[in-house]
């Protein structure tokens, strides 16, 4: 049994036969998050891996399909953290994946430096607007608007998580591309990987994901685009695939 609180509900993530809670008017995961935990390199086997800004602990639970190591998801809003600890006690992985309630940028004086093998992150995207062009739902505003964690603030949190030779996966805007590789480089992370997504054929990147090594070598591979849609608005077999196991 779970206990749903409010308007939440729970939800199917169907490739990775798991379930979790999610609330409109607090946080659902979008396809970004799916797309960045499907990205990014993981060990198989073991390792130490960490996500931040976790909001309702969706990345933790997909990545926990596709490696038998430790997973810690931060998260800053008591509430989508109450939410996670709740999915991941549904679906009976405590001895794998654990919650943090608190803030990145305390997160390597708290848990040690370079002490992951793995750091994923799906930042909130845009700068903070005028009071008056944000989002009035205080939960939604903070998960979209850099209100408590700049970019700045999560690049350096992860090159100081992420061990020597470490891997670390952002999933941003195009339009960041820049400040996201001239950041990583700053903070000794090195961008290895990017993949476009792109909402359909003929249209401009609407997602970015980028993965970088900890003091690797210069050296970066363009990987081929995501399709979202086809012509026909559904979602592209690659989609399909992703989101259903298909």
């Amino acid at each position: 049994m779970v206990n749903l609180k409010g308007d939440e509900r729970l939800d199917y993530l169907l490739a990775e036969n798991l379930r979790i809670i999610q609330s409109p008017s607090v946080f659902a995961f979008s396809l970004d998050a799916v797309l960045l935990a499907r990205f990014v390199y993981v060990p198989i086997q073991k390792g130490n891996l960490i996500d931040l800004c976790s909001g309702n602990g969706v990345i933790p639970l997909f990545l926990s399909a596709r490696t038998k190591g430790n997973i810690t998801g931060v998260e800053i809003q008591e509430r989508l953290y109450d939410m996670a600890v709740r999915s991941i006690e549904y679906n009976g992985l405590e001895n794998r994946l654990m919650m943090i309630h608190g803030d990145i940028k305390e997160m390597p004086k708290r848990l040690g430096y370079g002490k992951f093998d793995v750091v994923t992150c799906n930042p909130p995207y845009f700068k903070t607007p005028e009071k008056s062009e944000m989002n009035p739902n205080e939960h939604l505003a903070i998960a979209r608007h850099e209100i408590l964690c700049t970019l700045e603030d999560a690049i350096k949190a992860s090159s100081d998580l992420v061990r020597q030779g470490g891997k670390v996966a952002f999933v941003h805007r195009p339009g960041r591309l820049l400040d996201i590789i001239t950041l990583m480089r700053q903070y000794r992370l090195e961008p290895k990987r990017i993949q476009f997504v792109y909402p359909k054929l003929g249209k401009e990147a609407n997602t970015i994901l980028v993965e970088a090594i900890k003091d690797g070598n210069p050296d970066i591979k363009i990987l081929p685009p995501i399709i979202v849609y086809n012509e026909d608005d559904e979602y592209t077999k690659q989609i399909r695939e992703i989101l259903y196991g298909e």
